[in-house]
């Protein structure tokens, strides 16, 4: 007897757990079709038109991309449109904008020097949550209007060492990219000027001041127009040790960088933290947390062959955490298989414990 009931316990729990797999097959939400086509239509001009469709909902309209790119000798022009396009706030709701269109002209991305890029953005039609937080306000990036933004930025990057050691004759890297052993630090400066112009320059004034906005700001209520000046720079150190090349423990790289997203605040919080410590005053935390910068690590491992493994996570300061103040920011796990025959390509399989996220993806020449 105890022997049947036994079996019709685990059979009932087998049923109900393929009845379970059943129900989220049958969900429509994850399934999508999307149709894309890219058209050369010359040497130096192409055309990427997308089309995609969702499951979850039937009234919904499909998504409908253009993309213009055309190569100067020393700048990239893309001029994009979308209709309705998905975009995603630093808290992870997303939104649906009508229209959105955008022009985009950057320099060549080089190993040091001068660079700089212009971005005219517009968008029509009021923006739409998609599920999340009902109670989060409508960025104002995202309402209708013009904005016109545009960055000037000095880059450095210097070597610290380099391994001259002879790699394995006959035997091709992994990931050409990453078969050199190294340590390197690289540094960056920049300016950014943002002008908006319609119903998205009504509010940046309110959520600047959540955030502390200490850089240049003008607004002109009266013709619904706004002018943004700051200052920007990120620091960044790589090193690695191993080829890739052999089949065991051959690779392990840590990566981390620190962005400095406004310099006229860093500035202001460490003019103020100047005066607690002359006038004998013990700082807040608000104060020393507010000057402390964005940090991001990255650590991958070769595990075998092709196979290697990595996080990508930030790093923040917690001083309610009287034993550790240090905590991670939305961690990323992945697990890389490289693409031995391309050169420089992988599949990856990430996944994000905070989002809930998990995806496959296809990437060529990341490093």
């Amino acid at each position: 007897m105890k022997f049947v009931s036994s079996f019709k316990k685990n059979g009932a729990l087998q049923s109900s757990r393929l009845e379970n797999m059943r129900k989220h097959l049958e969900d429509r939400s994850l399934y999508a079709l999307g149709c894309c086509s890219e058209l050369l239509l010359s040497p130096d001009d192409t055309l990427l038109l997308s089309l995609d469709f969702y499951g979850d909902d039937n009234s919904k309209k499909p998504r409908k991309k253009a993309i213009f790119h055309h190569k100067f000798p020393n700048h990239n022009l893309n001029v994009e449109a979308v209709w309705p396009g998905l975009f995603i706030d630093k808290a992870g709701n997303y939104w649906d904008v009508p229209f959105s269109t955008a022009i985009d002209l950057a320099s060549l991305a080089s190993d040091s020097g001068a660079s700089y890029h212009f971005c005219m953005h517009h968008n029509a039609g009021q923006p739409e949550q998609l599920g999340g937080d009902e109670t989060a306000e409508v960025p104002a990036t995202l309402l209708p209007g013009i904005s016109l933004r545009s960055a000037f930025t000095l880059k450095k990057n210097v070597e610290i060492w380099r391994s001259n050691a002879k790699k394995l004759k006959m035997v091709q890297p992994f990931d050409i990219f990453l078969s050199n052993p190294h340590i390197s630090a690289s540094g960056i400066i920049g300016a950014a000027v943002m002008a908006c112009f319609g119903n998205n320059s009504v509010r940046p004034q309110l959520v600047d001041k959540s955030q502390q906005f200490e850089g240049f700001y003008l607004h002109a209520p009266a013709v619904k127009s706004t002018l943004l000046v700051d200052t920007f720079s990120s620091v960044s150190f790589t090193a690695q040790h191993g080829n890739f090349q052999r089949l065991l423990l051959d690779l392990t790289r840590f990566h981390a960088r620190l962005d400095f997203p406004s310099g006229s605040k860093f500035l202001s919080v460490a003019t103020r933290l100047a005066q607690d410590f002359f006038n004998s005053q013990q700082p807040t935390m608000e104060t020393v947390q507010a000057i402390c910068p964005k940090a991001t690590i990255s650590f991958q491992q070769q595990i075998a062959g092709p196979f290697s493994f990595r996080v990508d996570s930030g790093v923040e300061i917690d001083w309610q955490n009287k034993d550790w103040h240090m905590r991670v920011d939305d961690p990323v796990f992945s697990i890389e298989y490289a693409l031995h025959v391309l050169g420089s390509a992988k599949a990856v399989a990430w996944y994000s414990p905070k989002h809930r996220e998990f995806m496959v993806e296809l990437r060529f020449f990341e490093t």
